[in-house]
């Protein structure tokens, strides 16, 4: 590992850390947040973790560029990553069928497999949260077995309904919050992913670990889900 200072604003810095998406970048990605926000201490605005890159946004009544850059130097001396494990582990219900998650025959015949494999293999995975972003609690997750792995929609949804559950690539997500969005839809949550009454608002946070439960209608309807069929939603 070969961290990187780039600029990004005159008060922001990017710290990439790696070059290529993995599972195994997340306990480094926490060992040099936690490195970061120690160094900085007061001086820090705010730092936003993503795949491979940490964003260092500090105030610029406090320390100038050179000593920003000093700071992140002594942060990443002897990093070392976290123990496996250190984040919570979420476990989602997800009601996975055609009237809410659409493209799953979309999946079964790009992938080959049935429905049933699909549904089977994406809950099969413990996906790692890597960033947040989109929408207040879009936890992007990964990395999705490699035959469920489907380009965005070219054509985004004007509206997703909240709880949605979606493949982009080898990501994997659930919609937070009603929004547009072009992932392919695949099933729903019932669990509320954003809380502005929770600490820190999101479900997930960056390090967390995800595991979706297949549960069926009665038991989704149970836990509070809502079944409107995303094509009959206004």
């Amino acid at each position: 590992m070969k961290p990187r200072i780039e600029v990004v604003a005159i008060d922001c810095l990017m710290v990439r850390l790696f070059d290529v998406i993995a599972e195994a970048n997340m306990p480094w990605m926490l060992a040099a947040t936690q490195r970061l926000r120690n160094e900085f201490g007061a001086a820090l605005v705010d730092l936003v973790p993503s795949y491979t890159t940490l964003m260092v946004h500090y105030d610029l009544a406090a320390l100038n560029p050179a000593q920003a850059r000093e700071l992140i130097d002594q942060a990443l001396t002897d990093l070392q990553p976290l123990a496996q494990g250190s984040g919570q582990c979420h476990v989602l219900p997800v009601w996975y069928d055609l009237s809410v998650g659409p493209e799953l025959t979309l999946l079964s015949q790009r992938s080959g497999l049935t429905v049933d494999d699909v549904i089977r293999r994406h809950s099969a995975h413990e996906y790692q949260v890597f960033a947040l972003g989109f929408a207040p609690g879009f936890a992007f997750m990964g990395l999705v077995d490699e035959r469920l792995a489907t380009p965005r929609l070219n054509t985004p949804r004007k509206r997703v309904a909240a709880g949605s559950v979606g493949i982009a690539e080898r990501q994997t997500a659930a919609y937070p919050v009603v929004s547009p969005g072009g992932w392919n839809l695949i099933g729903r949550t019932p669990a509320k992913l954003f809380d502005r009454e929770r600490d820190g608002y999101s479900l997930m946070q960056p390090g967390d670990t995800v595991r979706f439960e297949s549960v069926d209608h009665a038991e989704f309807i149970n836990l509070g889900g809502d079944d409107t069929p995303l094509e009959t939603q206004a």
